[in-house]
């Protein structure tokens, strides 16, 4: 009911009615807010939870329920606010951040902080002025402040016909033609400009926009791009990065620390049929390989290497770090063990650092299923190491060290000869055996990181590698080819790298294009993501 003030009756009787009227809609709104909120709560609970599974042992049936109670979150977030009347708490640019406090929790809400823009945001200043006279009066008014409020709004993206037109002269004298030379283009031939293959390249690796769907953006903005055109820009532009690309991969690959981690995709195949994936479909890999010093303020660059094999065996990763040796830290999946085993002359290309919370989780299973006291000392013990990781964290790897000798080994032996005690009173094929099992038959992988202040006390730099294809499958199914798959990796290992090193890899990519084609071979490390320096402004100041 919306009745505006000029139309309200005089009738008492009727006002009355319409009061009436107003507080049943306004309690039918509130129980439906209640409901919702309720069943907000319900899914977040149970999205906390499937989570949890899901770093444990992997499953893709776990992480498709994710997404789609992430969805239906999603959904019911929408609707409370479309149907709630009270104004955003971020609404008023007077007040600071909310904190979140217990007395605005207790409707069931969760604080809202104002949006955070840059420095370098563009800001355009609108001035409301009441004039140099008095509306009542007359007098002559004069400045005393001003009251300034912030509107965050956005300037549509739209497409730009750039038109090159090479100016040709004769010589008086002579007769000779002059004419500048034609400036290179990211792929010869084409229409695309840098800034548009960025974007492309961007939208489809990093935002996973399938190119269907970015033919439907294009169209909006007034342009007919078919999805064959793009999919030949995206080939052509990957192949234009190309010398980058393998420049990243070799010198990551040369650290003598490198963290590893893989996870599946879906790839279309036409020779796979009823094999349980799905008809026309196989399971291919992902595998990435992390440089990331900046735990213990190493000097290398971070940077993170993809690639694609069309199954999980181990000849993929020995394959991929055939160059490689130092410390590999991984999960304790089996294609690496040929990578720890010594040689002919003793020596092993690779010394295996283990990952604590891989053994956290495994606790966590156990303690969130049967609520085992045994479980819950582990996690406890295991909590204390990670509390003396932080306390470190960025620090100098002599520093680490001594503090992890000092602190960390004593309460490591604890747990060892805790863990065999335990193993004389559990039963010996109970899923908490197992998990003390692991860890004590990889004890000196484990202890790795008590010798070298390098070495990180789990894998989680290289988990976080791998979040970009979880976030992915949301999108996309299934990629299109092994060479798809491919193309997926070497597009990953750029932007990814380059989002490491703090850069908007759209800005970077469009840049990249731009210049690529006239830079100098021998001086290919300065388009590098941590050498990088943009040669034009607006670049510069996106990236």
């Amino acid at each position: 009911m919306s009745t505006s003030a000029p139309d309200l009756p005089d009738d008492p009787a009727v006002l009355k009615a319409m009061i009436a009227a107003l507080r049943a809609e306004n309690a039918q709104i509130t129980a439906t807010l209640r409901a919702h909120d309720l069943l907000v709560q319900a899914l977040r609970v149970r999205i906390a939870k499937l989570k949890k599974q899901a770093f444990g042992k992997s499953s893709e049936k776990i992480e498709r329920e994710i997404e789609q109670l992430e969805l239906a979150l999603e959904d019911l977030q929408v609707a409370m606010a479309e149907a709630d009347t009270a104004p955003p708490e971020d609404s008023d640019p007077g007040e600071d951040d909310i904190a979140a406090t217990p007395e605005n929790q207790e409707d069931g809400k969760t604080p809202r902080r104002r949006p955070r823009v840059s420095d370098t945001t563009p800001r355009e200043r609108r001035e409301l002025d009441p004039g140099d006279t008095c509306p009542d009066c007359g007098g002559e008014l004069r400045v005393v402040g001003e009251d300034v409020s912030e509107l965050l709004d956005m300037i549509a993206a739209r497409l730009k016909v750039i038109e090159i037109a090479r100016v040709k002269k004769s010589c008086r004298r002579c007769e000779k033609m002059v004419q500048e030379p034609a400036p290179s283009r990211p792929i010869p031939r084409s229409m695309a400009g840098p800034s548009l293959l960025a974007f492309i390249l961007v939208s489809k690796f990093d935002d996973h926009l399938p190119l269907y769907r970015l033919n439907e953006i294009f169209a909006r903005m007034g342009a007919d791009i078919p999805d064959t055109t793009l999919v030949d820009w995206c080939g052509r532009a990957m192949k234009t990065l190309h010398p980058v690309i393998e420049r990243i991969e070799k010198e990551v690959m040369a650290s003598d620390i490198l963290h590893a981690d893989d996870t599946p995709i879906r790839v279309l195949d036409r020779s796979q049929k009823n094999k349980g994936l799905g008809k026309g479909v196989k399971q291919g890999r992902i595998w990435v390989y992390v440089r990331d010093q900046r735990p213990w303020a190493g000097t290398a660059p971070p940077g993170a290497v993809y690639r694609f094999s069309p199954d999980r065996k181990g000849k993929h990763p020995q394959d991929h770090l055939k160059h490689s040796s130092g410390i590999l830290q991984a999960d304790a999946y089996s294609g690496f063990k040929d990578l720890y085993a010594p040689g002919a002359d003793g020596t092993a290309q690779f010394r295996e650092a283990a990952c604590w919370a891989h053994l956290r989780r495994d606790f966590h299973d156990v303690w969130t299923s049967d609520k085992s006291e045994v479980a819950k000392e582990a996690l406890d013990r295991v909590g204390r190491l990670y509390d003396i990781e932080r306390q470190i964290a960025g620090q100098p790897a002599e520093v680490r060290r001594a503090v992890r000798q000092d602190k960390s080994k004593p309460q490591v032996e604890a747990f060892r000869a805790w863990a065999e005690k335990q193993l004389t009173r559990i039963p010996g094929k109970s899923d908490l055996a197992k998990a003390f099992r692991y860890g004590l038959s990889r004890w000196d992988s484990f202890c790795l990181f008590l010798e070298d202040g390098r070495v990180a006390i789990d894998n989680n730099a290289a988990e976080r590698g791998m979040r970009p294809i979880g976030v992915g499958r949301r999108n996309w199914l299934f990629a299109g080819s092994d060479t798809g798959g491919e193309t997926l990796a070497r597009a990953m290992t750029i932007i990814e790298t380059a989002k490491m090193n703090g850069l908007d890899p759209q800005a970077y990519l469009a840049d990249l294009l731009d210049r690529i084609h006239d830079h100098k071979l021998n001086r290919l490390a300065e388009l590098l993501p941590w050498n990088w320096t943009p040669a034009d402004q607006p670049n510069s100041e996106a990236a």
